[in-house]
């Protein structure tokens, strides 16, 4: 709850500062919208709370209270035990059809896939590989940092890394210095230098570097259950952190 309610602080500060430039004329709903990540109808939801309510209109309704829409334990648990009693080895489908059939539920095929998947009863399907596109820059500066170190022999007989953090939107460098090796220690250097200067942004995108991310197999997905120190930090500012899977690292 600590951690939901500084997340919950970091979204109101954003949405008054856009909300000013919004008034001040120097964005658009749809400009606005993009840059807190949210639906143009979301935010004009949100718009009109906080101008009816000031500040508590922002905050979530949702918070420490449970779900209507919440499934009863017994619910789950009877699925499972049909599952693993009658129907071991069928596909999702087929089950969830006869769950509808022959048992009277009345839940959707991805509740279904849903518990089934966290019971470990059936297995995610593997996911087709995505055919890589140009991603286009972000629209407006502050919405997604790069941050990246480089190798090299700068000067002769000295072989240091250079770490930079630099804007998407603009190419912008914010930060840029030497050090003996890249890891967790230069890369709070280069943000903290940001983010007092520019403020915090949307997104940071890296590369799988061990200080970025657990990565089980090389070259594999990272690890999200498994956040580094630096991943934690970002998590608790709200910022969004993105591996790079793209030969080009940057996605572009």
């Amino acid at each position: 709850m600590v951690r939901t309610g500084m997340l919950e602080e970091i979204r109101v500060m954003r949405f008054e500062e856009i909300h000013d430039r919004f008034y001040g004329g120097s964005l658009s709903a749809s400009e606005a919208a993009a840059w807190l990540g949210v639906s143009e109808r979301t935010f004009r939801r949100w718009r009109r709370r906080y101008e009816e309510e000031g500040l508590e209109g922002l905050l979530d309704r949702r918070l420490g209270r449970e779900s209507p829409h919440r499934v009863p334990a017994d619910e789950t648990e009877r699925v499972l035990d049909l599952y693993r009693e009658r129907y071991r080895d069928w596909p999702v489908a087929h089950f969830h059809d006869r769950l509808v059939s022959h048992h009277g539920f009345g839940r959707s095929y991805g509740w279904t896939k849903s518990v089934l998947h966290a019971a470990g009863l059936v297995r995610p399907a593997r996911r087709r590989g995505a055919h890589r596109k140009k991603r286009p820059r972000r629209p407006y500066e502050g919405m997604l940092l790069h941050q990246d170190g480089s190798t090299h022999e700068w000067v002769p007989g000295k072989v240091w890394d250079l770490i930079v953090t630099m804007d998407d939107a603009t190419s912008t460098i914010y930060s840029a210095f030497f050090c003996a090796e890249e890891g967790t220690a230069s890369s709070f250097r280069g943000l903290l230098e940001t983010f007092r200067g520019h403020g915090l942004p949307c997104a940071l995108y890296t590369d799988r570097g061990s200080h970025y991310f657990h990565t089980p197999e090389a070259g594999g997905k990272v690890d999200r259950a498994r956040p580094t120190q630096l991943g934690r930090a970002l998590a608790q500012l709200g910022i969004e952190h993105i591996a790079a899977y793209s030969p080009e690292a940057r996605g572009r």
